[in-house]
């Protein structure tokens, strides 16, 4: 049997970028950032905009920020501005997953990376905090729904899609601190949150004990853990990385009161993007970002101007978390 050569592994495809290898090389705070929110997330030139104000919000509170992209066959980790205003102007760019990412560095040009491959090229590289809007996760009716007469008896679901996120499955294998601001609120929360418990993945919000519901500072659901503020987010992920357990966190931070929708306001529009969703027959891949395309449009736009400002929050509270790491 002849046996296979070693992987050289995702650092072997990996091109820092200067500044992001100083700062590494002299242990100062990094923060990692996906780039699907620019190729996929929001229109040009709202895109760059939202990018520009998460990195300029990860320097005002002492970091370093490491925007990751594929770009010709390598994983960029740190854009310079002028490939970061490329990467928001090009049109056809991938969206690279842990499933995907091959096929994207194999085709060469620009990829988007997801959750799940940002925590990839994140860990290879060194970096343990990352910062995204929100995470995916089980999508609503993803293990069926109860039916009311089942002939065959045995209480089986029906209409499973398994629609379950790569990102919950890398959470479980990849050791780095996710902060957010929850779940994307179209998902089904409290499974996300079941999925994630089986997987090994603590799950807990700054500062309040109830999770934030995305677009809104609550959701109604408790919070499977709570810490006060930063510098306990940083003595839980510190020890949570120390035990080598391999698993990442979910850290959940609520979107700026100032800018959140209204709880109920955010259910009603959620809602009824689902039903028009089912009504047209969108599923799969194309169901996401049609959904939140939908939202925008039922909430006259509040959902766009709530998403931006968590985004950018969420940044500003991984570069905290990534400074007092650095501290401890």
């Amino acid at each position: 049997m002849t046996l296979q050569p070693r992987s050289p592994g995702v650092a072997a495809f990996v091109d820092l970028a200067p500044e992001v290898t100083a700062a590494l090389a002299a242990g100062r705070p990094v923060v990692a950032l996906e780039s699907t929110l620019v190729t996929h997330g929001l229109p040009y030139p709202e895109n760059l905009d939202v990018a520009r104000a998460a990195e300029a919000a990860v320097r005002a509170a002492g970091a370093v920020p490491a925007t990751i992209a594929v770009r010709a066959g390598r994983v960029a980790v740190g854009l310079e501005a002028e490939a970061l205003a490329e990467l928001a102007t090009v049109r056809g760019a991938r969206k690279a997953s842990r499933p995907t990412l091959a096929v994207a560095l194999a085709a060469g040009g620009w990829a988007g990376t997801t959750v799940s491959a940002t925590m990839i090229a994140a860990h290879a590289v060194g970096i343990a905090v990352f910062a995204t809007g929100g995470i995916g996760g089980v999508h609503r009716g993803a293990f069926g729904s109860p039916v009311a007469a089942d002939p065959s008896g045995g209480g089986r679901p029906a209409t499973a899609t398994l629609d379950v996120s790569s990102d919950l499955e890398e959470l479980g294998r990849t050791p780095v601190a996710v902060v957010c601001a929850g779940p994307k609120a179209i998902l089904d929360v409290p499974l996300t949150l079941e999925y994630l418990e089986t997987r090994g993945v603590p799950v807990f919000a700054i500062g309040t004990d109830e999770m934030p519901g995305f677009y809104s500072s609550r959701s109604g659901i408790p919070a499977p853990g709570s810490v006060p503020d930063v510098e306990g987010a940083a003595t839980l992920v510190r020890t949570h990385l120390a035990l080598g357990l391999g698993s990442g966190l979910l850290v959940c931070v609520p979107v700026p009161a100032a800018d959140e929708l209204p709880l109920e306001a955010a259910r009603a529009a959620i809602a009824r993007a689902i039903a028009d969703a089912d009504a047209a027959g969108v599923r799969g891949p194309k169901l996401t970002p049609w959904l939140l395309a939908r939202i925008a449009e039922v909430t006259g736009g509040a959902s766009v101007r709530a998403n931006r400002a968590l985004i950018v929050n969420d940044a500003r509270v991984a570069a905290q978390l990534a400074v007092a790491l650095a501290r401890i």
